[in-house]
């Protein structure tokens, strides 16, 4: 078993960042910045915008590597799961919001109702990030 690599698109659009309430492992069922895993010979902007548009309907483009994290999850027996995670800020390019793939469901949240949505504490950083950073 090898670490899998994955990226997070954080899309701030008209006053509202765009979540998907995660359809299975890791973190089912929690909201999340939309984003996936890199696939063999895929670049990490190219999985990102891949993954973005699967999971929401959304096409954006990458504008800025927010952080790097590892999300490691040990069982008794060892490691359960091991990402590294690679997280944009992106801009809206095009699109109508429709959850897909992995997503149960997705939304388009205003900054003063993140509250509601439960966010992870690095998710939620990013979010409020990238709300001051305007885009």
């Amino acid at each position: 078993m090898h670490p899998t690599v994955g990226v997070g698109g954080v899309v701030v659009h008209d006053g509202r960042v765009l979540l998907i309430r995660r359809g299975k492992e890791p973190l089912r069922g929690r909201w999340v910045v939309p984003g996936g895993t890199v696939e063999l010979g895929e670049t990490l902007e190219a999985a990102l915008v891949r993954e973005v548009r699967e999971e929401t309907g959304i096409v954006v483009r990458p504008l800025e590597l927010m952080t790097v994290f590892d999300r490691i999850e040990r069982a008794a027996t060892g490691v359960a799961y091991h990402y590294v995670i690679v997280d944009y800020r992106c801009a809206f390019v095009s699109g109508a919001l429709e959850a897909g793939t992995d997503a149960q469901e997705a939304a388009w949240v205003a900054e003063d109702d993140l509250e509601r949505y439960d966010l992870p504490g690095l998710a939620l950083e990013l979010v409020r990030r990238a709300f001051r950073a305007g885009t």
